[in-house]
């Protein structure tokens, strides 16, 4: 079996992240966002928790096993996907998925500024180029005018 390249994971996780919005505009029509931001929460846990056990993950859980700075590590991850939603279902209340989607796609640049700071990745200058083509991108597409 071919093993499948980490492109096609990570297209098919865009996908899946851009159908977020478009659901969610759709479902929150006359629901609280922050309501709306729970359901999917606990639906999604549900969902991942399920997948990991058909994949077998958790028959090898071994808890103790992971070191504090990782524990620490994948709750703040787990908090601040919690908070991106939340902005992100309020966002879509007050305005069209062409306005809030591209906004919200700004979190790649910004993901790569704060692996530089933080983790010390070092992008190349044609790296960086599609970075800001990116930014840009994102202002012109939400752009009213």
């Amino acid at each position: 079996m071919t093993a499948i390249p980490w492109w096609l994971y990570a297209f098919a996780g865009a996908l899946c992240a851009g159908l977020i919005s478009i659901f969610a505009k759709v479902g929150m029509k006359d629901v609280n966002s922050d309501l709306a931001t729970a359901v999917r929460s606990i639906v999604q846990a549900i969902f991942v928790v399920g997948f990991a056990a058909v994949v077998g993950v958790l028959s090898h859980v071994n808890l103790r096993g992971i070191q504090p700075k990782a524990w620490t590590a994948i709750v703040a991850s787990g908090i601040a996907g919690g908070l991106s939603w939340i902005f992100m279902f309020r966002a879509l209340q007050k305005a069209d998925v062409s306005m809030v989607g591209p906004v919200d796609k700004l979190s790649m640049p910004l993901g790569i500024v704060l692996a530089v700071i933080l983790l010390n990745e070092r992008p190349t200058m044609i790296n960086w180029l599609g970075i800001a083509m990116i930014a840009l991108g994102a202002f012109l597409a939400g752009h009213r005018g």
